[in-house]
């Protein structure tokens, strides 16, 4: 089993920044690949930013160049720092990871992000 623990929402203003980050714990050594998706109301889950064990970063299009996700692989944590922000960047952000042999989805029970004048 994975847990995992979000922390860094907010209410920011456009143009803003912040910074999330997740903390893994359980079974940390059979993470995949660690990552950030957010959800609206009426919409599904999609994906923001991702990190493999690699290193290897993957962002959807509407963050490339505002967002940039890192990670501590020693220490199975996640941050996402959040740049220019938009009002349509306003959702609830939960962590993900993927670990196991027999990969296997965790998440975390998101956080608040919204921005607003």
């Amino acid at each position: 089993q994975v847990r995992l623990a979000e922390s860094g929402g907010g209410l920011v203003q456009p143009g803003g920044s912040l910074r999330l980050s997740c903390a893994a714990s359980g079974s940390i050594l059979g993470i995949n690949a660690m990552g950030w998706y957010r959800q609206t109301p009426g919409k599904q889950r999609e994906l923001v930013a991702e990190i493999t064990g690699g290193g290897m970063t993957n962002y959807a299009d509407s963050v490339k160049g505002r967002f940039a996700i890192s990670g501590v692989n020693a220490k199975n944590t996640v941050w996402l720092q959040m740049n220019s922000l938009k009002p349509e960047d306003t959702a609830v952000y939960y962590c993900h990871a993927v670990a196991g042999i027999v990969p296997r989805d965790y998440w975390g029970q998101g956080t608040q992000v919204t921005v607003s004048s």
